[in-house]
């Protein structure tokens, strides 16, 4: 369990020295909004409060011999649709007209795709399990198909540099996501390939990559494009 708590405060730890950065990056924008930065700044706050409460010993329950820690949960369901508003604010910053729609069915497929994996985790029944798992699967598949569907599309109405910001941004975002599902497959949540201290130890290590990591490399980004004079915001 010592073990397992470590991870978790290296995690804290973590979503605390990059919610330092982002407000030291705030206070000079590079022409970058501020609610980028705000954006930035409260995916870190929110993760790095609830993987506090599970280093603490709370927001977890035993189900059928195995830890389900629920707090992942309440951390994603806001952390991941802030990350894709984010993700849309690269992709539509030079758009007068922000394509909103296609947020809202971003963020129900997202929320659609957490909320399954939490009821497949405190699921006892193996095919309601595994079923809840096939259905966020599925939700994913349509957050992807959104990303670079008509969210692309949109981006793609950017000047050249912006668009291909929104590229980089939006590739690096979904090859870090791929790695939930499979985590959660792999171990004890599905086949038992690994423990809960491994399994614990990569929802720390994938979770830093895809919220401080990932809104570091979105920020840069767009940070170099303001001080080159490429970023135009509508």
């Amino acid at each position: 369990m010592a073990v397992t708590e470590a991870w978790l405060w290296v995690y804290v730890a973590a979503m605390a020295a990059g919610a330092l950065l982002f407000i030291v990056w705030s206070r000079d924008r590079q022409q970058v909004p501020r609610a980028e930065y705000l954006v930035a700044m409260a995916i870190p706050l929110w993760s790095g409060l609830w993987y506090a409460v599970m280093a603490l010993g709370g927001g977890q329950t035993e189900i059928a011999g195995e830890t389900t820690y629920w707090a992942r949960y309440v951390d994603w369901v806001v952390t991941t649709p802030l990350l894709l508003i984010a993700l849309a604010f690269t992709g539509t910053q030079a758009l007068a007209r922000k394509p909103w729609r296609i947020v809202g069915l971003l963020i129900g497929a997202d929320v659609v795709m957490i909320l399954s994996g939490l009821l497949a985790d405190l699921s006892t029944a193996q095919w309601l399990r595994y079923g809840l798992y096939a259905l966020g699967v599925v939700a994913l598949i349509v957050v992807y198909s959104l990303i670079w569907g008509p969210l692309r599309a949109a981006a793609e109405r950017q000047p050249a540099p912006m668009a291909r910001t929104y590229r980089e941004v939006a590739a690096l975002l979904s090859i870090l996501w791929l790695g939930y599902p499979l985590i959660w497959i792999l171990g004890p949540s599905g086949l038992g390939l690994f423990g809960d201290v491994t399994d614990t130890a990569l929802f720390v290590l994938l979770p830093i990559l895809s919220k401080v990591g990932w809104s570091i490399v979105d920020l840069s980004r767009l940070r170099s494009l303001g001080r080159r004079g490429e970023l135009t915001v509508a």
